[in-house]
């Protein structure tokens, strides 16, 4: 069927109404914009003031309420991981519970200062399955790796590496303290580290590890010695133009070069001996550490751009609830 007149008026009367509705809608768009400009225009000292006073109170606070982190990278040796995260627990419920007493007893200066303490793993995969420290052989390196591969058929991989069994294996943890006030290493975290190494069980493993490594570099020393002894035998031999029946002969390639890479490693061997009795000089070793990092995750030290926006937004809210107030009482007032 073909269409009537009628239907055509009745279309361009419907786009025409479409189009006085869009116009209508940007104008009152234009119309608001407008009036919020008259609206910040007419307030503009209010909102100068507002703002003044938000950004001097924030920055107030910002001064007078700084957070800071305090990172120590520590290495738990002699199996004393468990042992480490225990303390830290006690160390934590007692500045929960502001016993500054506890504190103090154990040479804290400003524990008042102290709002918090935890210890987490520093998740270092790669050093798990091939430590190079003498008291741990291939074998064990191999069975890490293993104990990953078989942790990680069953989930994933990113959550058994961070998995709290799994994590506590890892060689360096970090204790993290926050304060509220800057700390230094004498007042806050040398007598923390002295407290944490205060374990008679521990440390009477440290001494006997301790002896155990002395007494092999020793033997090991001995073993050197002998060999450069009998190097030097064999280079006089060597260099002696008379040959005498006592002579010993070494197949270049064979023994003396055996000889000579057992003494390169004896000397690899007494190296790392030499850097473990650095590393075990302690229970809980400390590594590294940063203090007095402004904490700036969340709100803290951005109260000087908070306070300014919050203040005027709570104005022109309150402006804007009691111009609708008064309309709708003139309203029903009308009525």
């Amino acid at each position: 069927m073909s269409a009537t007149p009628q239907d055509f008026d009745k279309q361009d009367i419907d786009l025409s109404q479409i189009s006085k509705k869009i116009g209508s809608f940007f104008d009152n768009i234009s119309t608001t914009i407008f009036k919020g400009i008259l609206f910040v225009k007419k307030r503009r000292i209010i909102f100068t003031v507002l703002f003044v006073i938000g950004a001097g109170l924030g920055y107030f606070m910002d001064i007078s309420g700084k957070i800071y982190e305090n990172k120590i990278i520590v290495s738990p040796n002699f199996g004393s991981v468990d042992y480490l995260y225990t303390k830290v627990d006690l160390l934590q419920s007692k500045i929960r519970e502001r016993d500054t007493l506890f504190l103090k007893s154990i040479g804290v200066k400003k524990p008042s200062s102290i709002l918090q303490i935890e210890v987490e793993p520093v998740i270092d995969l790669y050093n798990f399955v091939s430590s190079n420290t003498t008291h741990l052989n291939n074998a064990q390196n191999t069975q890490n790796f293993e104990l990953i591969k078989l942790l990680s058929e069953d989930g994933d991989v990113n959550k058994v590496i961070s998995d709290e069994v799994t994590s506590k294996n890892y060689g360096r943890h970090t204790i993290s303290i926050t304060t509220k006030d800057l700390i230094s290493n004498k007042g806050t975290v040398d007598p923390i580290l002295k407290y944490l190494n205060q374990n008679e069980f521990y440390q009477n493993i440290q001494k006997t590890f301790i002896s155990n490594i002395k007494s092999k570099m020793k033997q090991n020393m001995g073993v050197i010695n002998q060999i450069d002894t009998l190097l030097g035998q064999f280079s006089s031999a060597t260099s002696n133009s008379q040959k005498s029946d006592k002579l010993v002969y070494y197949n270049e390639n064979t023994q003396l070069n055996d000889i000579i890479q057992t003494k390169n490693n004896l000397m690899a061997e007494i190296g790392a001996q030499k850097m473990d009795l650095v590393s075990f000089d302690s229970v809980i070793k400390e590594n590294s550490s940063v203090l007095n990092v402004v904490n700036k995750k969340g709100l803290n030290n951005k109260m000087k751009f908070i306070l300014p926006m919050f203040f005027i937004f709570v104005f022109i809210g309150l402006t804007l609830f009691r111009s609708f107030y008064k309309n709708q009482a003139a309203k029903l007032s009308a009525k």
